[in-house]
């Protein structure tokens, strides 16, 4: 594995979660949400994730499982790593709090919204706890952008433009709360800013775990186990994060129009890079 593709991937992961920062700032800015514009780029980036899962990380790793087990057990195998990687990712969501689930969307307005700040500061007087929930929730999400990396440099960019684009709103639900926890709008932008940087340490993590079988015979395979694992996270981000809401935020159609231009354009870039 060269040295240059794990600089590009960790790169590629800090860029990914560091991107809930632009949804602070845009709480702090902006007066308003384009809920239609942001109904639209959630559709699109569940698209993207949904199709490089079924098109292209989940038939790899199953082709690599196949010729290792045969066409039963390798197909078995890469199924088992898929709803393996679902049932991380929806014990992760089931054990923190909604309250503190930093994928429960909030808009700019709330920032105004007097009733929900009193909410809000009752929620959220622990914020170190709210940062935890929210490192906890983005740890996973940023082995996936780097394993996807480190596979295809390629594949990795439109993985991380997706998940950024996932993060953005994301740092809307952080900042929010945290300022009325806190009063303090230069903390509440740093803790939200800093809080997708839990994906950079998954990344590290992945990293660190994986080197010891780079010289490995079953490098392969561990590595194909991981990738299905991550298609199935990204399935599940997609069907129980992302398009809940777009919808939420915007109309269904916007939010369908999003999901297919997704496809759409992933589709195109790799029959073009193909």
């Amino acid at each position: 594995m060269e040295s240059g593709n794990v600089v590009t991937a960790l790169l590629l992961t800090l860029i990914a979660g560091l991107s809930t920062g632009i949804g602070s700032a845009i709480a702090f800015v902006a007066k308003r949400t384009n809920t239609k514009l942001l109904s639209l780029a959630l559709g699109f980036s569940a698209g993207v994730m949904i199709y490089i899962s079924f098109v292209e990380i989940f038939p790899d790793a199953r082709e690599s499982f196949i010729l290792q087990y045969g066409r039963f057990n390798g197909t078995l195998f890469t199924l088992l790593a898929f709803f393996g990687g679902m049932l991380l990712i929806g014990l992760i969501d089931k054990f923190i709090p909604s309250a503190e689930n930093p994928h429960e969307m909030r808009g700019v307005e709330s920032m105004e919204n007097e009733k929900e700040a009193r909410n809000f500061r009752k929620l959220y007087k622990m914020g170190l706890m709210t940062s935890l929930a929210v490192g906890i929730h983005n740890f996973p999400e940023g082995i996936a952008t780097f394993m996807s990396a480190l596979k295809d440099p390629t594949l990795g960019i439109a993985i991380t433009v997706a998940i950024a684009i996932h993060n953005i709103p994301e740092g809307i639900a952080v900042s929010v709360p945290v300022y009325y926890a806190t009063g303090n709008r230069k903390k509440a932008f740093l803790l939200s800013f800093l809080s997708g940087f839990s994906e950079f340490v998954g990344a590290l993590l992945a990293y660190l775990v994986l080197l010891p079988f780079l010289t490995s015979a079953h490098f392969d395979l561990i590595f194909a186990a991981t990738m299905a694992g991550i298609a199935g996270i990204m399935v599940f981000i997609s069907l129980d994060e992302l398009l809940p809401s777009a919808e939420e935020y915007g109309e269904h159609h916007l939010a369908i129009y999003g999901l297919t231009g997704g496809m759409g354009v992933m589709a195109l870039s790799l029959l073009l890079i193909g």
